[in-house]
């Protein structure tokens, strides 16, 4: 098929095959594989002023659109006055213990997302910490902003020490003093590169954390596949009580496929039943709207500027290492399981076959990442190389 679109950092109208926009000029980008041609365009703006401020609005409405945040009612937004009294009620009704599913979605505003997600990149391969703050809204947790904790954490772990309590007891303080009421909710930490879900020290922790100071939630962020998805990677998650049992599900994608480490495949499902994952959506109000612009002006042209690949390069290396070791490992037992079931004169065509779907979607998930970061590289240089010229290489 052949797409035509108008140009403002990003893709805004779809034109027929053959019809073309006024435009500085366009590129053909082909992907072989699937046949799919990209014709990309670049509305002329008269005055450079006006065509900055629609090139960064469309950039910030494209990254709502991705990350799926909705502006609430502006009735609504007394949603940020503090109901003292109803959280006392709820607290004592405390309808939680009653059901150990009781509760299903996790409400984050697009200002705390922002600040968790620059967290989390800001710690490299490093596990970095914080917390959350908000209210309960009947079986909702609504994640109102979050702050980071001065805690030091390694490739696979990060604990919050006396420091850390230190410090969230003064923050709270003042964050009452200055008329901020909401609660810490839950906290969150990230895993560069190994997806969104609990391993067994973040059970233990968030069992902990529901049992002294419940309602309690525990949220997740890939850093790592954020860069590379080009949006925010995240999960919240909640435990079960130690008598409680539950299916195994652990986080997964649509599919119920999520692509983990080899040295991380046997802790991902180990623990998997002691919890289960809620529904995660994303709010502005009135007042996000303001700030989450403010943030935006400062950071999108370096966004823009950025190539996905070159920024996760290391990552990118690292999961076609990890494929190749799967790869490996799923041959020997594939060869040992194929002696066996000759020895006792069995069929093990079924284990096997699991076995290379597994990697394939692996595989196919790396190539995916990988062809769509090759596609915008080659658009964003075939647009933007040639302005400023007299003659623009790109008509």
């Amino acid at each position: 098929m052949n797409v035509s679109f108008e140009w403002s950092t990003k893709l805004l109208s779809i034109s027929p095959p053959g019809v073309k926009s006024p435009a500085l000029g366009s590129v053909d980008c082909l992907d072989h594989q699937h046949q799919l041609v990209l014709c990309i365009s670049i509305t002329r703006h008269t005055q450079e002023g006006p065509g900055v401020v629609t090139m960064e609005a469309s950039a910030l409405k494209a990254w709502e659109l991705d990350n799926n945040v909705q502006l609430i009612d502006p009735k609504r937004d007394a949603l940020y006055n503090y109901d003292a009294d109803g959280q006392k009620t709820i607290a004592a009704a405390r309808p939680w213990t009653k059901d150990p599913n009781y509760f299903k979605h996790v409400r984050i505003s697009a200002t705390a997302l922002i600040k968790m997600t620059m967290h989390a990149r800001s710690g490299g391969n490093l596990e970095v910490m914080g917390l959350m703050q908000g209210y309960i809204d009947q079986d909702t947790f609504v994640v109102t902003d979050a702050f980071r904790l001065p805690v030091e954490g390694t490739e696979t772990r990060v604990n919050a020490q006396g420091e850390a309590n230190e410090y969230l007891v003064e923050y709270l303080d003042l964050c009452r003093a200055q008329g901020r009421q909401e609660n810490v909710v839950g906290w969150y930490h990230s895993h560069p590169g190994y997806g969104c879900w609990l391993s067994g020290i973040d059970v233990d922790t968030e069992a902990m954390q529901q049992q002294y100071q419940d309602p309690f939630l525990a949220v997740v962020i890939d850093p790592d596949r954020t860069i590379n998805a080009g949006k925010v990677e995240i999960g919240a998650f909640r435990t079960y009580p130690s008598n409680y049992k539950a299916d195994p599900v652990g986080g997964t994608t649509a599919d119920g496929f999520q692509a983990v480490p080899l040295a991380k495949a046997a802790e991902f499902g180990a623990h998997s039943s002691r919890y289960y994952s809620l529904e995660v959506s994303h709010f502005k109000s009135s007042l996000d709207a303001h700030l989450l612009e403010l943030l935006w002006h400062k950071y999108w042209v370096q966004t823009l500027s950025q190539n996905p690949l070159l920024t996760n390069r290391d990552y990118g290396n690292k999961q076609v290492l990890d494929l190749s070791s799967k790869i490996k490992e799923a041959t020997m037992g594939i060869a040992r399981n194929q002696v066996a079931q000759s020895m006792m004169m069995r069929s093990g065509t079924k284990n096997t076959d699991k076995a290379v779907e597994k990697l394939a979607k692996d595989a196919n998930l790396i190539a995916t990442k990988e062809r769509s970061g090759l596609i915008a590289s080659q658009v964003k240089a075939s647009v933007f190389n040639g302005l400023g010229s007299k003659e623009n290489p790109t008509s």
